[in-house]
């Protein structure tokens, strides 16, 4: 028999042993799950000796991800030793303060990285000698005050672990690049790789999945008795041995959550899927889920990147992914010497100062029984409907596919909650009547109250508003063929795919009242290009494809103005002409009211 064959048998074996997620409805899974659910935000730190550098290197600068400049910069192990972990003496770290930053922004949980792909622990490890203690003049163990200060404060506690790689330790003649590690950055082709190399398995198993990865994830639940373990980079390693490693850490934690880049693929072994880095919009995903938004572009300190997000922008992030059953894990890279920047200090305050009043609408929430709304999200508890409105009308504000009345309605920042007029406009639609101002231009909160669980759903209502702009993304639209979804980070929550003229996307929506529009199409460049047309009902218009465009930069395409009936629509976009591959990839329709 094979030695790849035997493999395939004890992979096969080994899974059966981890039920997936997906089909797992136990008792464990859904207490460990119930914390989680309730908190909905949390605080991601991305800290190492890689913020000595500051992504900058002997007048050299990393890439976007500053906790990756050892591999951009390909920095020898002797080098960064001596540039990053030698000189990492952070004396000004405050466990207390980070933990209460975090407290004061909302956030209900803390993940720290204990190891990231450096191979540095962050830690006391001893199972490698390469860690803050041992190997620099700091000589402290930062997590063990952390998860003091975190269960002092009453926030969960819990580590990054880069698990399936390293790009070197105390153990490595040099590099993974310089020594070409199995598990190394240099591995692209993720577990295929592996089929086709199976001596090097032996090689990664014995030398690092063994020696250092099972053991360190053992050891961070003994010492620290985390709440939540979050892996990285599955693709790094075949699917048995992240299996194996997971295997170790249900063994020894039975009640820890573990997030879904555990593993890769479309089967779930974590107990929540996670979207992408950076996402900014989502489709709507089943199950648990969790985002990992960042202050600016990077996740370790970057001092060279300054397209901070404000605190606005990150509000509702916070309220989209909640209202699509999600939790937001907020991502901050405090400095070398341990404060945490003023730019990220800020950030969370101004989050702060916002969850201080709306925190109902976050904590505890998640989906609606009512479609996707033209002036912002719904969220839901129990028998409460909270509205978060992004664009304030001018008129009173329509809750489109809500069949249920509420007995009462005011904004969530009122103390007094002084009733607002309701008023039925159908039996699917219900008005309520506001003031003319946001009181919060960020996030304005009404609650609606019921005597029961509310009803809803049905076609989604589009507004005739001046002062709202619909948006139907192309997350949201019937798909006819198959398409592949981008990973919803800024100007790229689009759909991919589009090579075939039989696909379309289509976009089913209704009106109250007849409305005047401006059309405009947004999308980024595919690997082809071609001519589109969108229609709506007798009115067409199409066009050639930009050539002009860069990838991932949005063009918006104005169609022209369209006249509609009060009553139902159907918006259809479809593929003309398709040459070279990807005709485009379709962000969203946007209708503007005229």
């Amino acid at each position: 028999m094979s030695r790849l064959l035997i493999r395939m048998i004890a992979a096969i074996a080994l899974i059966a042993t981890i039920p997936a997620t997906a089909a797992d409805s136990s008792e464990a899974r859904e207490a460990r799950l119930q914390w989680f659910r309730e908190a909905r935000f949390g605080c991601f730190v991305h800290w190492g000796v890689y913020s000595q550098l500051g992504n900058e290197w002997h007048g050299k600068r990393g890439g976007s991800y500053a906790e990756h400049i050892q591999r951009v910069l390909k920095i020898p192990m002797a080098d960064y030793r001596r540039d990053a972990v030698e000189r990492f003496n952070p004396v000004n770290f405050d466990a207390d303060g980070w933990v209460s930053l975090a407290k004061r922004a909302g956030m209900r949980y803390f993940v720290i990285t204990a190891k990231h792909h450096d191979g540095f622990a962050m830690y006391d490890s001893a199972v490698s000698d390469y860690n803050v203690v041992k190997a620099s003049p700091w000589h402290h163990d930062p997590m063990k005050d952390l998860e003091a200060a975190c269960r002092k404060q009453g926030i969960r506690f819990g580590f990054y672990y880069s698990h399936a790689f390293d790009w070197g330790d105390e153990h490595a003649p040099g590099n993974d690049w310089e020594w070409h590690n199995p598990g190394g950055d240099l591995l692209l082709g993720g577990a295929e790789w592996w089929l086709k190399m199976p001596e090097k398995l032996a090689d990664v198993r014995a030398n690092y999945v063994d020696r250092k990865s099972i053991p360190q994830v053992r050891e961070l639940i003994g010492k620290y008795h985390p709440d939540i373990l979050w892996f990285d980079t599955a693709h790094k390693l075949p699917l048995e041995e992240n299996l194996r490693i997971l295997a170790a850490a249900r063994e020894t934690g039975p009640s820890v959550v573990i997030n879904g880049r555990i593993t890769q693929g479309s089967v779930l072994y974590g107990d929540y899927k996670d979207t992408g880095d950076r996402a900014m919009e989502f489709p709507n995903t089943p199950g648990d889920w969790e985002t990992v938004p960042t202050t600016n572009e990077s996740y370790g300190w970057n001092p060279l990147d300054h397209s901070h997000k404000t605190p606005e922008t990150l509000i509702r992030v916070l309220a989209k992914a909640v209202s699509r059953g999600g939790n937001v894990l907020l991502n901050i890279g405090p400095m070398p010497d341990g404060r945490i920047d003023p730019k990220d200090v800020a950030i969370l305050e101004g989050i702060g100062r916002w969850m201080d009043a709306n925190e109902p609408s976050i904590r505890g929430c998640g989906r609606a029984p009512v479609p996707v709304q033209p002036w912002g999200v719904v969220t839901a508890h129990d028998r409460r409907l909270y509205l978060h409105v992004f664009q304030w009308p001018s008129g009173p504000l329509v809750v489109g596919g809500l069949r249920s009345t509420p007995v009462r309605a005011w904004l969530l920042t009122d103390p007094r909650k002084s009733p607002l007029k309701l008023q039925r406009v159908n039996e699917t639609d219900l008005s309520i009547a506001v003031r003319n101002a946001a009181p919060d231009t960020a996030d304005s909160v009404v609650v609606l109250e019921f005597d029961e669980q509310p009803k809803g759903g049905g076609v989604r209502l589009v507004s005739g508003d001046r002062t709202i702009t619909n948006q139907l993304l192309a997350f949201d639209a019937e798909r006819t063929g198959s398409f592949g979804q981008g990973d919803g980070k800024t100007n790229r929550y689009y759909l991919t795919g589009w090579t075939d003229p039989r696909q379309s996307l289509a976009w089913d929506f209704r009106l109250n009242a007849p409305a005047r529009f401006n059309v405009v199409l947004r999308y980024t460049k595919g690997s082809g290009t071609g001519r589109y047309e969108l229609q709506c009902g007798e009115w067409k218009a199409s066009r050639a494809v930009s050539h002009e465009v860069k990838t991932d930069r949005a063009v918006e395409e104005v169609l022209g103005s369209i006249d509609l009936a009060a009553g139902a629509h159907r918006l259809e976009l479809h593929a003309l002409e398709v040459t070279g591959g990807e005709i485009f990839r379709p962000l969203e329709v946007q209708l503007v009211s005229r």
